[in-house]
């Protein structure tokens, strides 16, 4: 499939994710299979557009399977996180925040695959929409060996302290493998 023949009306998935590789080589395969699994869907994928590690894996498996990306990146994180080379179309934003802004809106699902401090920000900026109505997309947490265990933990634990409705844990689908995170993607879109 070349450029041209990528699919442009099908659902913008936006993936968040790590812009290193992790210590576990099972984050970089559940990586590679979520952007396989996108073109697959008949998808598009959108994403924070660094090439460094699991964006960059993920990104190229969904090139390299025939669909398209679009990349949207900070000016200030050009140097840090330069952005793919070909096949992608990456957008260049003042900051994070706008960033952000144009993840959400431009996307139909998330899928949120191991990160750091940023992926969480990623995952919490969109789960609070989702509480207050703002979208009713699917979120769709990738477990990889238990890595948002204590994530999963936290959530559930600001609901019983009363700071969040009870209704927010049916915001996200914690998923224990790609293919289930694609599965769960599939029936949603």
């Amino acid at each position: 499939m070349d450029k041209a023949d990528t699919p442009k009306n099908g659902p913008a998935i936006c993936v968040f994710c790590g812009s290193s590789f992790g210590t576990d080589p099972a984050f970089g395969e559940a990586a590679q299979a979520i952007g396989a699994g996108i073109a697959r869907l008949g998808a598009r994928m959108v994403f924070g557009g660094g090439s460094p590690g699991l964006m960059g894996v993920t990104a190229r498996a969904a090139r390299e399977a025939g669909t398209g990306v679009l990349g949207i990146l900070p000016d200030f994180l050009r140097a840090v996180e330069p952005p793919l080379t070909q096949g992608e179309i990456t957008e260049i934003v003042p900051d994070l925040f706008v960033r952000k802004q144009q993840l959400i809106a431009r996307s139909d699902a998330f899928v949120v695959l191991p990160g750091g401090l940023g992926t969480y920000d990623e995952f919490f900026e969109v789960l609070t929409a989702a509480q207050l109505g703002v979208h009713a997309k699917p979120i769709v947490v990738v477990n990889v060996n238990g890595y948002f265990n204590a994530l999963d933990a936290l959530v559930r634990d600001t609901v019983r302290m009363g700071f969040a409705a009870q209704t927010a844990l049916g915001l996200y689908t914690l998923a224990d493998s790609a293919q289930a995170a694609l599965s769960v993607l599939k029936a949603r879109l």
